[in-house]
């Protein structure tokens, strides 16, 4: 296995094959991201330990959604059981996707603790059909925004580390650290290529955010807008989430044993492509 340098405009090519394969299965792709999300509310939901346990079950779900994507690849409809697709790998490759999970989980819980110390952290406010524009005057407000721009920034390291590090813990059996090393130095070298599928991203949402508003000017109904927020942004995310196995499949190359060590037929057999 070794690092893939591709150009800038590689990243573009990201969005388009995440949309491109959602549509294929927009259904399954979009219901197994909405499980996630239901599953990762609901540990929230638990006491003591559910936030943490939300957060653990993130890089596994992640893996899990690029498995999904490979499946869809193939003309396959994605099961629910490709979700834990990490605990299926045998028992080493998911001791290593949980500790994984609780690196994550303490990195998480770490930007929690700290932004407080940080900026004054207004409450976040819940936005429904009857509080829309209460809701949209607080995000509006310089203090939230200044309390959402600090927590992206200290998010944004712990984003390099962990990209690619699920898929790396469970299809090439790297170690967790190691994983987190390789992960982080792949989405630097291409950095091009990431600002380009992240400005891409945003071309999408941007796009989509003034096609909504272009329709509530239209009917004139702001609950209309507030009502469909909600479920559009999760469809998107969805959306996004299937593109980010593209990345990882075009930053590495999986490179088989030296003949040295056995014959090509055991390194045919031995190599774990993603």
């Amino acid at each position: 296995m070794k690092l893939n340098i591709v150009p800038a405009s590689t990243g573009l090519t990201w969005v388009k094959l995440g949309v491109k394969t959602f549509l294929q299965q927009p259904l399954a792709m979009s219901g197994l991201f909405f499980l996630y999300m239901a599953v990762g509310t609901l540990l929230s939901l638990l006491p003591v330990l559910g936030l943490i346990l939300a957060f653990m079950i993130v890089p596994a779900a992640t893996l899990g959604l690029m498995a999904a994507t490979q499946e869809a690849l193939k003309g396959k409809f994605p099961m629910p059981t490709v979700l834990v697709s990490a605990f299926r790998a045998g028992r080493q490759r998911m001791r290593a996707m949980l500790v994984l999970g609780a690196l994550y989980a303490a990195a998480c819980l770490l930007i929690v603790m700290v932004v407080p110390f940080l900026v004054d952290a207004p409450p976040v406010p819940l936005v429904t059909p009857s509080t829309a524009d209460a809701g949209r005057e607080a995000m509006m407000a310089p203090q939230f925004q200044l309390t959402m721009l600090v927590t992206m920034l200290l998010y944004l390291p712990v984003s390099l580390l962990f990209w690619h590090a699920p898929a790396l813990v469970h299809w090439h059996g790297i170690s967790p650290v190691k994983s987190l090393f390789f992960s982080f130095v792949a989405c630097i070298r291409n950095a091009g290529a990431f600002l380009m599928y992240g400005l891409g991203w945003f071309g999408v949402f941007l796009g989509i955010g003034i096609a909504l508003s272009i329709i509530t000017g239209l009917t004139g109904s702001a609950t209309l807008m507030a009502a469909a927020m909600m479920p559009l942004a999760l469809l998107m995310a969805a959306m996004f989430s299937t593109s980010i196995y593209f990345t990882f499949r075009d930053s590495f190359v999986a490179t088989p044993p030296d003949d040295s060590t056995g014959s090509a037929e055991d390194a045919h057999n031995t190599d774990d492509k993603p």
